[in-house]
């Protein structure tokens, strides 16, 4: 009987979780729900402080720009970074800039100094360290698990990128219904802090390979021509920027989702809304952490592709409010799965070497076409004759027609049904 109990245990473990048995994957898998669960929050609270301040969606828009653009050239120069230097060192500074960051933003908003132009401001910043972390993370994960571990361990990496969005808006939604907007930022610092105490205990060290003949431009320009050069990886990255820019740019439109689809003031349904995402996105995630089979995933990213366009469109349609929260669930669960999937194939197809700048070049594309597209969804949500559920559904509308589309292209047509070598006769 004991036994019996035992399997039923170890298997769902083995299967779903394997990779949390190492240790400092462990230790910077806790980091990272951490520091993803306070970026949430404090996207959701800076949101409702903004259009408090302007009572303009277009400022929300601005802010969220803000904070998303730094990733078209910080993450570049990161991805260097995490191929120069000890990954290791190099996060624990990301984490420790931004716990400083947190907390003189916290300061601020409680002494009634946190202006737009400081909103401004300090999510510029705060967008450069966290576009940083991600890739330094993302960097780093291959590293500290064995290599028939690594897809498990993405998927158990995204987990923590996309679930963070329930972990954060519940947090948010929980201090603000409570205690109201202003300490939700507090609570984003003590998230970090926590985080930044994980990261401080992994002891792996690793670096990528600097060509010591090439200078500082050289090594950077390498890693896009390490992706322009392979056509998988490239179309792959193409694939997800149209992805985020048309499904996933809707953070800076919560605010006006809030008041008009759910009836509920913003700083408690914006941090609702995030969460329907998250909880959706963190069971995808989990749940594909489990798949081993290379054909099966492929399948799943082009299901998941053609699903990601239909969740915004039954948010942007419906006049129910549960079936608006069930709407971002949905959008959780394709959108993540999605963006796990696409994070595994990248990661198991690049060289170590280069894995920092590849994952820089990645962010570059995908991080500025979120802040543009975050920046114009909120601007035309200002316009008279449109609205925020016009710009969802046509934003769904036109990835689903990509992802038909791309099914004609041949690198990902691989991808999708990607050919497995048959075993070897004896």
């Amino acid at each position: 009987m004991a036994g019996s109990i035992g399997d039923l245990l170890t298997t769902p473990f083995n299967r779903f979780l394997r990779a949390l048995e190492h240790r400092d994957y462990l230790t910077l898998w806790i980091a990272n729900l951490c520091a993803g669960s306070a970026a949430w929050a404090l996207i959701g609270a800076r949101a409702v402080l903004t259009n408090e301040l302007t009572e303009l969606y277009l400022w929300v828009g601005i802010v969220t720009f803000a904070a998303m653009i730094p990733r078209v050239f910080s993450t570049v120069i990161t991805g260097f970074l995490a191929d120069r230097f000890n990954r290791q060192t190099v996060l624990q500074w990301t984490y420790t800039l931004n716990l400083a960051h947190n907390i003189l933003l916290a300061v601020l908003v409680m002494l009634g100094f946190a202006n737009i132009w400081w909103l401004v401001s300090l999510s510029l910043l705060n967008g450069t360290l966290r576009s940083a972390q991600m890739t330094t993370t993302q960097s780093l994960v291959p590293n500290l698990v064995p290599r028939e571990l690594l897809p498990n361990a993405i998927a158990l990496n995204e987990a923590t990128q996309q679930g963070s969005r329930f972990v954060g808006g519940l947090v948010g939604l929980l201090v603000a219904n409570y205690f109201g907007n202003e300490p939700v930022f507090w609570a984003c610092a003590v998230l970090y802090a926590i985080g930044l105490i994980q990261v401080s205990r992994i002891t792996t060290r690793s670096t990528g390979q600097i060509d010591a003949g090439r200078s500082f431009l050289g090594n950077l320009a390498a890693g896009f021509g390490y992706v322009y050069s392979r056509p998988r990886v490239l179309a792959m990255i193409l694939i997800v920027l149209a992805h985020c820019s048309l499904t996933m740019s809707f953070e800076s439109v919560l605010p006006a989702i809030s008041a008009e689809k759910l009836g509920i003031e913003p700083d408690r349904g914006t941090q609702l809304l995030i969460m329907g995402v998250g909880i959706g996105a963190l069971l995808t995630a989990v749940w594909l952490a489990g798949v081993r089979d290379e054909r099966t995933r492929g399948k799943l990213f082009l299901a998941f592709g053609l699903s990601s366009g239909i969740g915004p469109i039954i948010l942007a349609v419906s006049s129910d409010p549960w079936l608006s929260l069930a709407a971002t669930v949905a959008m959780g669960v394709n959108q993540g799965g999605f963006m796990t999937i696409s994070h595994t194939i990248i990661q198991s197809i690049v060289d170590d070497s280069v894995r920092g700048r590849v994952s820089g070049v990645y962010s570059f594309h995908v991080g500025g076409s979120m802040a543009l597209a975050n920046g114009a969804n909120a601007g035309l949500v200002d316009v008279s004759f449109l609205n925020a559920p016009l710009v969802l559904s046509v934003g769904g509308v036109l990835f689903i027609i990509a992802i038909a589309l791309s099914l004609g292209n041949r690198p990902l047509r691989h991808i999708y049904f990607p050919r497995v070598a048959a075993p070897a006769s004896a």
